[in-house]
């Protein structure tokens, strides 16, 4: 299944990653790989093998937790998994199903998760919020709650900034006095608004009043 070409061009987006770990195998093929595994069903002694050496190991063991369909035997090899992500790539793949429905069982992780001290752990938090916390289970302190995360780190602050971003599309209300009293760091304020502005989302004219909050250089 192996793609060198695919390889060398994916190892560039994660750049964090020894290339001789990336086998190179393209999204589609191994998720079509890995739906044959899970049909198979004997992944217990894989799940529990951690840490994993190749990327896409990684990569499969994402795609598998996507689709557990119980909601406490997913946060179970879930947490056993967390610490051992590595990379934005395979953070963001992990978007189990069975949390859409269990939001109010996911959310005490969420609590959890958002106050670790590792980068990827800390990443899948505001992603939970991304996608299950901005619509029918929106409250404003989830607002809150990203902003006072203070990190040093690139992809915890972009994945800050995403959130902002998707608030801004389905709370804007709300969100838009985050930016209007600057109250993000100003990183994080910016990039923000740069997505926002690249949505299709955004009217045009709340586009024009966003570039105007934007902080400038000194």
């Amino acid at each position: 299944m192996q793609d060198t070409a695919y390889r060398d061009f994916h190892s560039r987006l994660v750049p964090n990653l020894d290339k001789n770990i990336i086998i190179g195998v393209r999204t589609p093929i191994l998720r079509s790989f890995t739906n044959e595994l899970i049909k198979r069903g004997d992944l217990g002694d894989f799940l529990k093998n951690l840490p994993h050496k190749y990327y896409e190991e990684n990569n499969i063991h994402a795609i598998i937790l996507e689709n557990i369909k119980d909601f406490d035997e997913c946060v179970h090899y879930l947490q056993e998994f967390l610490p051992y992500v590595d990379n934005w790539a395979t953070c963001d793949m992990l978007r189990p199903k069975c949390f859409k429905k269990n939001t109010d069982q996911l959310f005490p992780y969420i609590l959890k998760w958002i106050n670790d001290e590792r980068t990827y752990v800390v990443r899948f938090a505001i992603g939970m919020l991304n996608s299950y916390f901005l619509d029918e289970h929106f409250d404003e302190s989830h607002l809150k709650m990203v902003c006072d995360v203070e990190s040093s780190e690139y992809y915890v602050n972009m994945m800050r900034a995403w959130y902002f971003a998707t608030a801004l599309a389905k709370q804007y209300d709300k969100t838009v006095l985050y930016f209007e009293n600057k109250v993000l760091d100003k990183w994080t304020h910016n990039k923000a608004i740069q997505k926002s502005v690249e949505s299709y989302r955004i009217s045009e004219n709340i586009k024009e009043y966003l570039k105007s909050l934007k902080i400038k250089a000194k």
